[in-house]
């Protein structure tokens, strides 16, 4: 392992948008596990995470499981500028926390929930701290929760335009979304550098306007199990097919349940759907009243519900292939990452992202998007090859923590 006797000198602070107790999304438990490869190696590290509950006594701050973990009690009321609800949280208190840390780097994950703004407090409190920003999503490109699809409809949006932006939301004008538009770029522009676990994600943003220059692509790493799992399928066992994730419209859940509907009899007789996601509930009652009718009328699909980060190995070691179906382009699906920590091929959408990480025919299969009828063909597909192990032999082990660590420290002392 690589070792750098001045990484132990460097402070380290690491700013995320939920802290994994409570909000296990993806790019929380990226920052995450980046916080704790550091305090493993006794690098002095702080992570920073949002909570939108009440602290104790009132404070704006509180510690988690150790005093390196703090919870920064706050929210956002302005989401189509990224503005913090409490500005004294911002310029009193998170000010008054970096004089306090004097981190050498601040490293943020993400700024939903808390404001942009931070990034020019940390800019006018320290400014010889380097910033870094991992960017795990479209938010800032498209107002529309950083889908960019059209408001509406499920039609994906392949550039940025404040004219087409105003037709998403008609009470805003192509004069705000541009007005918009500077103002987080004046903001990005104190970024020092940026991470991005995808091409495409830097693609996006480079032609929205970000320097090419200030962006390098670095997986978000995994914590690598030493236990990989191959396709050993016997003739005729069964095919388990395993979906994980949050259960919404953009998720693609009932396209692939809809694949499976759409299975011949002899093909539907070798495969079973486990579904594996949270905040199904959440959703809109017609979603809902839909996916629970597939679920009814299938009986090679189990609903298996929520689970934790730590029960996932166990669960993958059942599934044969993961299916990624999401209808928006997605940026870098930690599920993929971890599907292959376990040598799991994955079938996935050919947009964005997911076509990026999956190489098709190689480490799993593209199915067209939204398209029911290509992914049933796909698992006829599979079927049919008896389930051959070779695409699982392809499946290189994906980045570790520990290698991100490295290269990210690379980032932190070479960037000036």
């Amino acid at each position: 392992m690589h070792r750098n006797k001045a990484d132990k000198n460097m402070k380290v602070l690491i700013v995320s948008h939920g802290h994994p107790d409570f909000s296990k999304g993806g790019a929380e438990m990226a920052a995450y596990n980046l916080f704790r490869e550091y305090i493993r190696r006794d690098i002095d590290a702080v992570f920073l995470a949002r909570s939108g509950d009440l602290s104790h006594g009132g404070s704006v701050f509180s510690m988690r499981n150790t005093d390196k973990e703090i919870l920064f009690h706050t929210s956002m009321h302005d989401w189509f500028n990224f503005r913090n609800a409490t500005p004294r949280h911002i310029y009193r208190d998170f000010a008054s926390f970096l004089s306090r840390f004097q981190p050498d780097v601040v490293h943020f994950h993400h700024y939903a929930h808390m404001g942009l703004e931070m990034i020019r407090v940390v800019k006018n409190t320290l400014p010889k701290t380097k910033i870094i920003f991992t960017l795990h999503e479209y938010q800032a490109i498209c107002f529309n929760n950083g889908q960019m699809v059209k408001k509406g409809s499920f039609k994906l949006c392949t550039k940025y335009s404040p004219v087409d932006c105003a037709k998403c939301f008609p009470d805003k004008s192509p004069s705000d979304f541009f007005l918009r538009e500077k103002y987080l770029k004046s903001l990005f522009g104190l970024v020092d550098h940026f991470i991005s676990p995808s091409h495409f994600l830097i693609d996006r943003y480079v032609q929205w306007g970000l320097p090419k220059e200030k962006m390098t692509m670095l997986e978000n790493g995994q914590i690598v199990d030493d236990k990989r799992a191959t396709l050993t399928k016997k003739e005729n066992d069964t095919i388990q097919f395993g979906y994980f994730g949050q259960i919404n419209p953009f998720k693609g859940v009932d396209v692939l349940l809809e694949a499976f509907k759409k299975l011949p009899k002899e093909v539907a007789e070798k495969v079973h759907l486990n579904i594996h996601g949270a905040n199904l509930e959440q959703q809109d009652s017609q979603f809902i009243e839909k996916i629970e009718c597939y679920f009814d009328e299938l009986e090679n699909v189990t609903y298996h519900g929520p689970y934790n980060h730590d029960e996932q190995g166990v669960l993958m070691e059942s599934i044969d292939w993961v299916v990624v179906p999401s209808i928006w382009w997605e940026n870098s699906p930690m599920v993929i990452q971890e599907a292959f920590c376990y040598g799991k091929p994955v079938i996935c959408s050919n947009i964005g992202g997911m076509k990026e990480k999956v190489k098709d025919e190689v480490t799993g299969f593209h199915f067209r998007f939204g398209n029911s009828l290509s992914l049933r063909d796909v698992i006829c597909r599979i079927v049919e090859l008896n389930n051959d192990s070779q695409i699982s032999n392809n499946i290189a082990t994906p980045l570790s923590v520990i290698e991100a660590s490295d290269e990210t420290f690379k980032i932190y002392r070479y960037i000036r």
